[in-house]
């Protein structure tokens, strides 16, 4: 087992395998980013002073502004560069796309607006609607700048204030500044000899265009019905597409670089006594039962029961009696982990037909390797006559005006859609943010954090007073699988800080070089080395596309592992409860109104 593994790996690791496109720069591709759902208005450029500016409106942005309305905060903007709010669900509107979480504990407030979605996993068009729901019941779209992207964010001392400046010519003065920028929201495309050549359409899911298919969001693709379609990428988008083109399109060649796991989603309509009997605090229960079994802790029933709960978390957190070495517990955590991947391996068997297919598409690296996908679709899919795997473990030799070549072989279609996701989660919050944050004494967050994060929890850092980064992946804090939890706690913490500063009179805060250090030495003493392990592992975006030493302790979690979520939270509450600020540098003076 562990030589097949390792053989399928080195099929993978190929020179240039992460090489990607700055979409930021690349004149042949950006276009890329534009809108296709919402037209560009034109505007004059806003100058304000404002509370608080929040950059991003997806989940986490849009928790933040409702947290903060309902401390009273009146001057809210929200910056984002998509056409109105939803953030990645703004933007990923393909064929098929729902959520792999629950939907009963990912889409966030349903108790407060009185929701229950209509399936076990929603839609994105149901999600994107929830969160415009959630904007507008908190009033946060009426002052929000959309298709604007901040170019440079800055404090000024005298003032006490970020002073904001976006590619629209705006300048927004705040109090407070809020990066809410989201875990997955740079496209990926990779950088392929002669991507520019192709002489049909390409576009990449996040921007898909129904122009061009036809159909929309939950509708049949109406004109694909004379045209190839080459779909590159079998991730969480890929798989997704798969079966809405199968059913549209005269052919759909999939491009597969790496199989995922494919578990069963079981996607179901939501039952109509679903929410008899549900009691106040349903949803923050049912999210704690999650992530309870996430990270291995006993409970007396499986709320969510589905192939997170059994698979997922049960090489993540196995129980380590004390009498058992190092070297078994490793040996007993591979051993769980390849009875899971055989399960999902002679899934593949029994579903797809064509022996050589079904062989291509089973996954051969354990199951901690890479993010697992649910599906109930995709699979079945590659039985249609019109639906062909081309599986290029080494990717593409080069793209010609008709299409790819792989091995030597042209594929010619009409179409290609990238389905290649997104940089990584662990991509640094300087990055993602996609512009300078200029703190005191010109230094930017970039430059601060240019040998790994250095912060109070993972959300404020010295150096950048009144500034708030929401807690993700790679910032210190700690890793969630239902993102939205996370959310729900940086939110309320954001909320929380600002509500007693505004309550005490404090106009700046700043983060004290002791508490900093101290905080980023508990990360540092809780990190855990898993190169050794993650070595071994396929090339994917949770090992650096194979090169996981390149992983920075810095920019590890509170807690070991994916980080202990429910003692991050008792310890932000608890800071928040005393009302004292600990480890802030407060003043008092009231700077501009």
């Amino acid at each position: 087992m562990r030589a097949r593994y390792l053989a399928e790996r080195d099929k993978r690791l190929v020179p240039g395998r992460a090489d990607i496109r700055d979409l930021a720069s690349d004149e042949a591709f950006a276009t890329y980013r534009d809108d296709p759902f919402t037209p560009v208005a034109e505007r004059d450029p806003v100058l304000d002073a404002a509370d608080v500016v929040i950059v991003g409106a997806g989940i986490a942005g849009l928790l933040a502004g409702a947290e903060l309305r309902k401390k009273g905060i009146e001057r809210i903007r929200i910056i984002d560069q998509a056409g109105g709010v939803g953030g990645t669900w703004y933007w990923n509107r393909y064929p098929g796309v729902m959520c792999d979480v629950e939907s009963y504990i990912y889409m966030p407030m349903l108790e407060e607006l009185g929701y229950v979605p209509t399936e076990r996993y929603a839609s994105g068009e149901e999600i994107r609607l929830h969160l415009q729901a959630v904007a507008d019941r908190f009033d946060l779209v009426t002052d929000a700048l959309f298709h604007t992207g901040v170019e440079r964010a800055e404090w000024d001392d005298e003032a006490a204030r970020w002073r904001v400046h976006t590619d629209r010519g705006d300048e927004v003065t705040c109090r407070y500044y809020v990066l809410a920028v989201g875990i997955l929201n740079l496209l990926k495309l990779p950088a392929v000899a002669g991507m520019e050549s192709f002489a049909g359409l390409s576009f990449h899911t996040a921007r898909w265009d129904y122009d061009y298919t036809g159909g929309g969001p939950g509708r049949p693709l109406t004109r694909l019905g004379d045209k190839v379609v080459g779909l590159v990428g079998t991730g969480a988008s890929g798989i997704q597409c798969v079966a809405p083109l199968a059913a549209a399109a005269e052919h759909v060649f999939v491009f597969q670089r790496t199989p995922s796991a494919i578990g069963v989603r079981a996607n179901r309509p939501t039952p109509p006594d679903f929410a008899e009997g549900l009691e106040p605090g349903w949803q923050q229960r049912r999210m704690d039962n999650f992530q309870a079994i996430m990270l291995g802790r006993p409970v007396e029933v499986d709320m969510v029961d589905d192939g997170w709960t059994h698979h997922y978390a049960a090489p993540q957190r196995l129980p380590r009696p004390p009498a058992v070495t190092v070297e078994e517990y490793l040996r007993t955590a591979e051993a769980v982990d390849f009875s899971i991947m055989e399960e999902h391996r002679a899934r593949v068997a029994d579903v797809v037909a064509d022996p050589a297919t079904a062989e291509a598409l089973k996954p051969w690296y354990r199951y901690i390797c890479k993010r697992p996908c649910f599906h109930d679709e995709y699979l079945a899919a590659f039985n249609e006559p019109n639906v062909t795997l081309v599986d290029c473990p080494a990717g593409f030799d080069r793209v010609t005006e008709s299409g790819p070549v792989v091995a030597g072989r042209l594929y010619e279609v009409d179409c290609l859609v990238y389905g290649t996701g997104f940089e990584p989660e662990l991509t640094p919050v300087f990055r993602r943010a996609g512009h300078d944050v200029v703190g005191r004494g010109g230094v930017t967050l970039a430059e601060k954090w240019a040998d790994g994060a250095a912060s109070l929890f993972g959300i404020m850092s010295r150096g950048f007073p009144n500034l708030f980064i929401m807690p993700a992946p790679g910032q210190q804090a700690v890793v969630t699988v239902n993102y939205t939890q996370l959310a729900v706690l940086g939110a309320a913490f954001v909320a929380g800080v600002v509500d007693t500063l505004e309550r005490s009179g404090v106009r700046v805060f700043d983060v004290s070089a002791e508490a900093e250090a101290d905080w980023t030495q508990k990360i540092l003493d809780s990190y855990v080395d898993t190169s050794a392990v993650m070595a071994a592992c396929t090339p994917s975006r949770l090992n650096h596309e194979g090169h996981p030493e390149a992983a920075n302790p810095r920019n590890g979690n509170f807690g070991r592992g994916l980080g202990d979520y429910f003692a991050y939270r008792d310890l932000l509450l608890g800071w928040l409860e005393t009302g004292a600020c600990d480890g802030l540098e407060l003043d008092a003076r009231l700077g501009a109104a």
